[in-house]
């Protein structure tokens, strides 16, 4: 029988000064709905550069339940979360963003069908976007669609990182070390019973995302690259289909020499050199995006610092079952 006796809400927080007073009051009702007193909201400040960390020592004054975390400077959202698992005490986790377009209202249903189901992980698939534009949603359409193409894993369409995981998924998590972390593909990889949960994405409560576009695309190449070797394997065939074409145009050019006696014209010797060198850098780039990521990842350093937290005790702890502060190795 799946054991509920008490709940983690990680929330990684990033210039969310402005909303974090309304979530905070949105999930705690939620939280009270559906697992009594014995919950805890997690509140990770990723370096934020407006007050988000002073409304979130705030709110954490006037309730117990919550845990302030701040981290050393900005690591990125997936960092963040990480921090954020690797302080979780409760049976159940639920993982959420701060702009409040994953409504933490949804928590009941989604609580009803991890029980219901037995599973492991109940993950939002969102049935329609709102407030998106459509420049965003055609290209979020397109990177899952070539993220299922080039990898081995079932990610599932339209899905982020809200999701309600048992104890079990966040502790594996956590313990895995890998620096460039897609954690929507890492449970993915985990197995165990996960079901969907479609649901309305609402628009943002307050402010703009901070989701640029340079964001996005070295978040999508984080992905690609960490779940796959496709793009290595695609520089290898470009080598070998450029060397079948310097093999034949070699061949053409001995021909003519001892046949028509023709010297090779300039143009035809550039587009050579060119194509040639081409092919060659854009190898060298992919094989250079994994040698870097290998590179950083033997350097063993922390994945994330954590300047200050304050970690109240939990509800149901004991004795016999105390907070869990993990490595952040």
């Amino acid at each position: 029988m799946l054991n509920t006796r008490s709940l983690s809400v990680v929330v990684p927080c990033y210039n969310a000064g402005q909303a974090l007073h309304e979530l905070h009051r949105r999930t705690r009702a939620a939280c009270h709905q559906v697992i009594g007193n014995d919950y805890e909201i997690i509140l990770v400040d990723d370096g934020s550069a407006d007050d988000t960390w002073l409304v979130i020592k705030t709110l954490a004054e006037g309730d117990p339940h919550i845990v302030s975390v701040r981290l050393s400077r900005n690591y990125g959202h997936q960092m963040a979360l990480t921090a954020g698992l690797s302080l979780v005490r409760g049976d159940l986790v639920l993982i959420m963003d701060d702009d409040l377009q994953d409504p933490p209202e949804l928590l009941a249903p989604m609580h009803t069908l991890l029980r219901d189901t037995s599973a492991d992980v109940v993950y939002g698939q969102r049935s329609t976007r709102i407030g998106e534009t459509l420049f965003k949603t055609k290209t979020s359409a397109l990177f899952y669609w070539l993220l299922s193409r080039i990898t081995d894993l079932d990610i599932p369409l339209n899905t982020g990182d809200f999701r309600l995981v048992t104890r079990r998924v966040a502790d594996i998590l956590v313990q895995m070390p890998e620096r460039d972390r897609f954690i929507r593909g890492m449970v993915a990889w985990l197995g165990f019973r996960q079901v969907p949960f479609l649901y309305d994405r609402q628009a943002r409560f307050a402010g703009t995302t901070n989701y640029t576009l340079r964001k996005l695309v070295s978040f999508a190449t984080d992905a690609l690259i960490s779940f796959s070797i496709l793009p290595l394997r695609i520089a290898t065939y470009l080598g070998v289909l450029l060397t079948a074409v310097l093999v034949g145009v070699g061949a053409y050019a001995l021909i003519s020499w001892k046949v028509y006696a023709l010297v090779p014209g300039w143009t035809s010797l550039a587009l050579l050199i060119a194509g040639s060198s081409s092919v060659q850098l854009l190898a060298l780039g992919v094989i250079g995006e994994y040698v870097g990521r290998i590179y950083l990842q033997t350097k063993l350093r922390p994945l994330f610092l954590i300047a200050e937290v304050d970690q109240p005790r939990f509800a149901t702890s004991d004795p016999h079952r105390a907070p869990d502060i993990r490595s952040s190795q």
